[in-house]
Formats: structure tokens, C-alpha cells, sequence
């Protein structure tokens, strides 16, 4: 099932998310549901809090981006395969000169900004079945795991932009919480005049 994605503005964006455990009612359907919802948003990543959970759980496909011509053949053969749920995760380290790089966000659609993050991280998660892992990520891998990693402790990429920035967009900002913006995947926007 399709699940509206929370738009910017909304409170539960700003919650830090929960720890879950394996018995989490209906964990299974969530992450289906979640993975539809993602794709059906054309997302490389989705986390709970954008469909209005504040609990510790995001999936990420970068396939999309292994079809990018400027990336290394290393680089899109990490990119083609890499299609996880995180549950519970924590970064333990970020490493690395600061790059920059376009990021957009489904509870945020039409806004793109250049946000600067550290290329390589090493991670520790559970994955859907709740088996353990500790891994690093680097590149574009990593980026999306940061920005999704990002949405769990209620931060969204907008936060990380300079403060003239932040001006030049406050009013695209506060349109898409209103919910006066054209999307084509379902929304739901915090300050939208409920019709009668």
C-alpha cells in the first residue's frame, strides 16, 4: 500500500526517531508498504518519520544512481546492488574532506540545494530480519544513508544549507507545508486547509 508521505513542516520531521524491536507490530507490512511508497515516488531512500513514524527505521535503493555516466565502474557496481532496510542503526564514524553534492528530499519536493557531507562512513544496523552488521560506506553510497540516517534524528538537508540560503527558499519552504505545490506521488501537508 501507498503511504502519503509527510510533508515538510510537519512535526514528526523533527522528532528523533525510536528504537524498535523485532516484535514491532506489523514490521513486515510496514517495510513493503515503505518500499512501494519509495518507489512509487521514484525515492532512493525513504525513512519512517516521512510516513509519519518517529521510529529508527530507513531503506535506501541507489540503483537510480548507477546509471550516472561521470561515476567510476567501482562506483556503480556498489551503487546497482545496494537495496537495504536499516533498522536501529548509529553511525559510529564519518570520515573524509567534506564534498558537496544536489540533494533533494520527498517531504521537500522541487527544492535542490547543494549540501556538503563526508564521503566515507562506517555504520551499525539491523537489517529486517534483525541480524547485526557493522559496515562502511563511501561516495554516493553514503551520502544517501547520511541523508536518510538524517530524517531518524529529525534533521532534514535544508538544515545543513548556509542561513542565505535558508532565506532564499523559506517561501518554497512554507508553500509545501501548505501543500501549494505540484507533486505526483500522495502527500500529506501539515498546514493544508482541510476541506469541508
Amino acid at each position: 500500500m501507498v503511504l502519503p508521505i509527510i510533508a515538510y513542516g510537519d512535526p514528526v520531521l523533527r522528532k528523533k526517531g525510536k528504537e524498535i524491536s523485532k516484535d514491532y507490530p506489523k514490521l513486515k507490512e510496514l517495510i513493503d508498504n515503505m518500499w512501494e511508497t519509495m518507489y512509487g515516488a521514484y525515492g532512493v531512500g525513504l525513512a519512517a518519520p516521512q510516513v509519519g513514524l518517529p521510529i529508527r527505521l530507513f531503506m535506501i535503493d541507489t540503483s537510480p544512481f548507477a546509471e550516472d555516466e561521470d561515476l567510476s565502474p567501482e562506483e556503480k557496481k556498489q551503487l546497482e546492488g545496494l537495496k537495504k532496510v536499516f533498522i536501529n542503526p548509529t553511525i559510529l564514524e564519518e570520515e573524509g574532506d567534506e564534498w558537496a553534492f544536489n540533494e533533494g528530499c520527498l517531504s521537500i519536493p522541487d527544492v535542490r540545494e547543494d549540501v556538503f557531507r563526508k564521503p566515507d562512513i562506517t555504520i551499525e544496523y539491523y537489517d529486517e530480519d534483525f541480524n547485526k552488521h557493522t559496515e562502511e560506506y563511501t561516495g554516493l553510497a553514503a551520502r544517501v544513508i547520511q541523508h536518510e540516517y538524517d530524517h531518524i534524528e529529525g534533521i532534514l538537508f535544508t538544515d545543513k544549507l548556509s542561513s542565505l540560503k535558508k532565506r532564499l527558499i523559506k517561501s518554497k519552504l512554507a508553500n509545501i507545508s501548505k501543500g501549494k505545490i505540484n507533486v505526483d506521488y500522495r502527500m500529506r501537508f501539515p498546514e493544508a486547509k482541510k476541506a469541508r
